[in-house]
């Protein structure tokens, strides 16, 4: 006789099921190792490129002129490239901005190695390949999100710092040595490394989007609008935006002032890179150390520490009067590169919802690096007043307001939630809450 059937008993929830390692991720493989050897070849040129200003016109400020020029080509397609990643195939966009930067550099190995170095034909060459990776980096946030979890962005965020610094690692010494042996072949590494890029983005099988059903159907100009109207809705969005914005200035002067810092205390190409070298080591300890550090410690505190650091060690590395104390001196600050970047990226990603992913993204990244390029022509220009050590006790100065925004703001309360707690933000109008 059959039994009655027995009305299904209450669902306990359990806890949640482990998701696989990123390491068994093809596609997050694929696009990770491709993109190491990117960094790697990209690496190579960042020390190249000041290098070979440097030692033709022995002028900081001409040196800066190339790092801005690259910065400024970005930050002209930075909006356009989220705006675009919302629109038309990401993928196509992986491919196509690498292959470009490829030429670009291709352009720079073939006049170094005719002995030829023209400034304002190697700023062109160097905005072409900002121009690219403005488009290129409007396409790679939206699709990793496709590729990594959100549970797992936080550990993807910190394996990308780590790849990246580990790359430099290996790529500053090693564009340091092969500039001493012929300047051009720094520019073609990289130019191949680029075609890697490519390949990489090539060999993703899985759908990056956007999905046909929710592209957008008014002009580009509109979803820019967008992407700024969500980001000015929420004061979390906007303080992270107006901050970065002038760390990464003043950060990004600082790499040109530590070249020039290094030189200045008796060190030559290889010395430069290797001393970046040891620099970087702190940035992969602190990028394998940030999200066990978001787990255990309130994310507004490893900002503290994070900015702190920095004030301190601009200040000693001024008066450091070897360079293997510069390195050690940058190792510590380095080491809170990475926790910092993980805590904001982290936190930023479970707040915007994926239909606004590209063009918020978009927005962030323009705001980032809106001053950015005048990092280098500050540091430039200040150095070549006062002196290397100068510039760096300018840089400290500037960096002090930061650190103390910080503490004063009424914008992070959302760090106070437990980033796996942080609800995305609506998408439709509505009234701001404390918590954004």
């Amino acid at each position: 006789m059959a039994q009655p059937e027995r009305p299904p008993a209450a669902e306990v929830p359990g806890p949640p099921a482990a998701l696989p390692s990123l390491w068994h991720n093809r596609d997050y493989m694929g696009w990770w190792t491709a993109n190491t050897v990117s960094v790697l070849g990209t690496s190579m040129s960042a020390i190249a490129y000041p290098l070979l200003v440097l030692y033709t016109t022995h002028s900081v400020a001409k040196a800066g002129i190339i790092t801005a020029a690259y910065m400024i080509g970005t930050l002209a397609t930075t909006l356009w490239g989220g705006a675009l990643a919302d629109r038309v195939s990401r993928k196509a966009i992986m491919i196509v901005g690498p292959a470009i930067q490829a030429a670009a550099l291709a352009v720079v190995a073939l006049l170094v190695a005719r002995y030829r170095s023209p400034i304002l034909v190697l700023a062109a060459c160097a905005f072409t390949s900002g121009l690219a990776f403005g488009l290129t980096q409007g396409a790679s946030t939206p699709a990793l999100r496709r590729i990594v979890p959100k549970e797992q962005q936080a550990m993807a965020t910190g394996q990308e710092l780590g790849r990246d610094m580990a790359a430099e690692i290996i790529g500053a010494p090693l564009g340091g040595l092969l500039f001493s042996v012929t300047r051009w072949l720094p520019f073609a590494a990289d130019a191949i490394s680029f075609l890697f890029a490519s390949a990489g983005a090539a060999i993703i099988r899985r759908p990056l989007g956007p999905d046909a059903t929710t592209r957008p159907r008014a002009s580009m100009v509109a979803d820019i609008r967008s992407g700024i109207s969500f980001v000015r809705r929420y004061r979390f969005l906007r303080f992270v935006i107006i901050w970065v914005s002038l760390f990464n200035m003043v950060a990004q002067g600082f790499i040109l002032l530590f070249i020039a810092l290094v030189k200045y205390r008796g060190g030559g190409p290889t010395t430069v890179g290797l001393i970046s070298s040891v620099a970087l080591i702190g940035g992969v300890i602190g990028a394998a150390a940030g999200p066990a550090l978001l787990r255990k410690i309130r994310a507004r505190m490893v900002l503290y520490a994070a900015i702190w650091t920095f004030v301190g060690c601009f200040g000693l590395v001024a008066i450091a009067t070897r360079p293997w104390q510069i390195g050690l001196i940058l190792l510590v600050a380095m080491l809170g590169v990475a926790p910092l970047n993980i805590v904001l990226e982290s936190y930023l990603v479970r707040l915007v919802p994926d239909s606004f992913s590209g063009r918020v993204s978009a927005v962030n990244r323009f705001g980032a690096l809106s001053l950015q390029w005048c990092g280098p022509l500050l540091a430039g220009v200040v150095a070549d007043q006062f002196g290397p050590p100068g510039g760096a006790i300018a840089l400290m100065l500037m960096l002090v307001p930061l650190a103390l925004a910080l503490h004063v703001s009424r914008s992070l309360g959302v760090l106070e939630q437990p980033v796996e707690r942080v609800a995305e933000l609506n998408v439709a109008p509505a009234r701001q809450t404390v918590a954004s």
